[in-house]
This record gives C-alpha cells, sequence and structure tokens, in this order.
C-alpha cells in the first residue's frame, strides 16, 4: 500500500453501515470493548451446518461473520442479499488462513504421492478461497481481493475496500479478518492463536442514504508508512478520541483520551486485527456520534505501520 487515501471532501465517500463477529465467546462488536453478555459465538455449535460442508475452517469463520454484518447492514433477508450483487466487493485480509490446509496436503503427497489428493480440498490451498466462498454464498460478483500482508493486513484492507468505492469500482464491500487455529498456526506463531473472524460493511455515502441505511462510521482516512507518526499524519493527522493499537506505550503516538487493544486476551490475531479494532471502533461511534476513533497496526519490528481514522456520524471536521 504506497499511497494515502487522507481525510476528503470526495463526493464518494465511505461510510460503514454492519459489522458482525464470529468470534468465540462474543456476540456483538460492543463487547471488544468490554460489555459483557452472557453466550456468544461457539465454534463447536456455530461451524456446521449444510452450508459449510467441504469448506475449510477460515471459509466457515468468515461466513458466520460475514452473513451477521450483511444483517446488520440491512443487506440480508430471508431471501438472500438484497443488494447490488454486480457492484459488491469482498475484501479479505488473512496470514495464516490456508496454512493448515496447505501442510495438510503436504503431508499426503510425501505419503501416498499426488495420487492422495482429493480433488474437493484443492481450491483450500488457495488464499482467496476464502473471499470466493463469500462471494459465492451471497452472489457478490464484485471485485474479489484477499491480502496476507502481515501485522498492517486487517488495516490495508480497509484501505483498498474504501479505495474501491471512492474510486466508484464497487458501490459496497464486504471487509473480512479471519485467522483460524489449530496446532500447525500455533507453532508457527509461537503463541496461542485467535480462532474467529469480524467483517464489516463498506457502502459509498450515497449509496446508503439512498436505501435509508444507518451510517455507524465514515472511513475518513487511510495510510500506511515506515512509522506510526507518518502513518497517522498521512492518514490525515486528525485528533482522536480514542486510540485502538497494540501500541500504547509508543512515544511517537498520538494524544488520545483513550487508548485501548481490543484484540488483547483473543489470542494472536494477525490478518484479522485491523478489523477488530475498526470493529471496536464503530461500537463506540454508536455511543458517541462526535468523536473520532484511530486505529492502527504494525510496529518498528515490521515492514511498516497502517493508520485509519473512522469517525462518528456526527462528527463535525
Amino acid at each position: 500500500m504506497s499511497t494515502a487515501h487522507p481525510a476528503t471532501t470526495s463526493p464518494r465517500v465511505a461510510v460503514v453501515t454492519g459489522a458482525g463477529l464470529a468470534v468465540p465467546g462474543l456476540t456483538l462488536p460492543d463487547e471488544l470493548l468490554g460489555t459483557v453478555r452472557d453466550g456468544g459465538f461457539d465454534p463447536v455449535t456455530g461451524l456446521v451446518g449444510r452450508d459449510l460442508r467441504h469448506k475449510d475452517r477460515a471459509s466457515r469463520l468468515a461466513l458466520r461473520a460475514a452473513a451477521p454484518a450483511l444483517r446488520d447492514a440491512g443487506l440480508l433477508d430471508g431471501d438472500g442479499y438484497t443488494g447490488p450483487g454486480d457492484t459488491t466487493a469482498v475484501v479479505v485480509s488473512t496470514n495464516v488462513g490456508i496454512l493448515e490446509n496447505v501442510c495438510s496436503f503436504a503431508d499426503t503427497i510425501a505419503r501416498d504421492t499426488v495420487l492422495g489428493l482429493s480433488p474437493l480440498g484443492l481450491p483450500q490451498t488457495s488464499s482467496n478461497v476464502i473471499a470466493g466462498s463469500v462471494a459465492m454464498a451471497h452472489g457478490l460478483r464484485g471485485p474479489n481481493v484477499t491480502l496476507c500482508n502481515g501485522p498492517t493486513s486487517g488495516l490495508d484492507a480497509l484501505y483498498w475496500a474504501r479505495a474501491l468505492i471512492v474510486t466508484g469500482r464497487a458501490e459496497t464491500a464486504v471487509v473480512i479478518g479471519v485467522e483460524p487455529a489449530g496446532d500447525i498456526v500455533t507453532k508457527l506463531l509461537g503463541t496461542p492463536a485467535l480462532d474467529g473472524a469480524v467483517a464489516l460493511v463498506l457502502e459509498s455515502a450515497a449509496g446508503a442514504a439512498e436505501r435509508g441505511a444507518t451510517v455507524r462510521a465514515t472511513v475518513a482516512g487511510c495510510a500506511r508508512a515506515a512509522d506510526l507518526a507518518g502513518a497517522v499524519a498521512r492518514a490525515g493527522g486528525l485528533t482522536p478520541d480514542l486510540w485502538l493499537t497494540e501500541a500504547a506505550g509508543d512515544p511517537a503516538g498520538p494524544r488520545a483520551h483513550a487508548v485501548l487493544d481490543p484484540a488483547a486476551g483473543l489470542g494472536a490475531a494477525s490478518g484479522a486485527l485491523g478489523l477488530l479494532q475498526a470493529a471496536a471502533a464503530v461500537a463506540h461511534l454508536d455511543e458517541h456520534g462526535r468523536h473520532t476513533v484511530l486505529a492502527t497496526c504494525g510496529g518498528p519490528e515490521d515492514d511498516g505501520v497502517a493508520a485509519v481514522f473512522l469517525t462518528g456520524p456526527h462528527h463535525t471536521p
């Protein structure tokens, strides 16, 4: 991601109209901010059903997050997706989503040669199988993109979804961050991993207004830079009321009324981190419609830092 999308007065503005989670123990995005409810998503019972047959774990998690996000946006009913399928994009962020699949196939080849492979499982070795599964399930025929971009991947996905909308390539985008857990993933990361997914629905502001959708947040600015200060400045340099980050102690960080890591305690979130932050931002802006929230991912040990500003529906520039 080499070009910034700072805060803009462009007539095409990307807004968030829906959010959904498939994270163990959680139901709604406000639980990322500390709200406590009983129950919540259970992968044991939530990842079964005819619609998930023959699908890899990451795709199943993504589908279970996308459906409530689309329903929250008012774009899903009993008859299926009600939005413009031809102009709805799917953008997925995952770094280890197909790792277990690839390793399983490699083990099969080593043991039985290629004759032991099942053609039903081959699509699961493609990183884009997740985005493809969501698109096919809901009839979404717009741009279809998967990012596997390290720690900044989730916010990079928001960047590209916003770009698709602002440039007119799409009217709506389903943006998903998903990482499945497993023994191989834990061994690679060296720590227990998130076993879940989060989804946001982005639309053009004009499209959302035309169908009377509730705007939850505006994606006001996105950027990626070599360091935190540069990313924040390139994204628009707004003054945040809340900063969602893993880097709370970074002296280059902006002054904010509150700092929070919404993914703390969920396991290594990797490519889902930025979308978890964005979902938490939406929940905050539901209660504080005039606020500005900053989400940042990445740090000095990574190849860059990504920053996204989200503003509430009643925010005054």
